[in-house]
């Protein structure tokens, strides 16, 4: 059986990541973590792909992916349950998301002007693509404030390959029927 360097490593080996199909909203207390709205989750979580790194049962992480055009995905929600934060795992379902599509040359995500998401997702690789001004005063019924900042624009950050035949190995993942 082939292992997934992804993720975290540990004697049991109890940690794993798997593609949820369905009952995807039995997570929502994770992804409102990164979402703080239920009825914006609600625009992508059906059609987008549902990740959840558990540990011996337990969530510890979740993301959703969109698929936004051939080879442009978007990673529209990534959590880690707060006892799990700054360990790594967001990194790790960073780097899953990343070598799970084999035809992904660029990955989205879009983020409020936060010091606490930018510099995270800058040391995971991505750089600036675009700005949606006033996207959060416009989207959310209520004023989002992250790491003591008010959230207005929506900053898109990208990754993208140098050789899209690079990587094109897909790490193994268990599938929720």
């Amino acid at each position: 059986m082939e292992t997934n360097p992804y993720h975290p490593t540990n004697e049991k080996k109890t940690m794993h990541i798997r593609l949820v199909k369905s009952d995807k909203k039995r997570f929502l207390y994770l992804l409102l973590l990164a979402d703080e709205q239920e009825s914006m989750i609600d625009r992508y979580i059906e059609r987008g792909d549902l990740f959840i790194m558990e540990e011996r049962g337990e969530a510890k992480a979740v993301a959703v992916v969109t698929r936004e055009k051939q080879g442009v995905y978007e990673l529209k929600n990534l959590a880690v349950a707060p006892a799990c934060q700054r360990k790594g795992y967001g990194r790790m379902m960073v780097e899953h998301v990343w070598h799970y599509y084999a035809d992904c040359h660029t990955l989205l995500v879009g983020t409020g002007n936060s010091p606490l998401t930018l510099p995270f997702y800058r040391s995971c690789g991505f750089t600036y693509s675009h700005t949606l001004p006033d996207f959060f005063t416009r989207h959310y019924d209520h004023p989002i404030i992250e790491g003591g900042i008010l959230l207005k624009d929506m900053i898109y950050l990208k990754r993208e390959r140098q050789n899209p035949n690079r990587d094109s190995a897909v790490p193994t993942s268990d599938t929720e029927p």
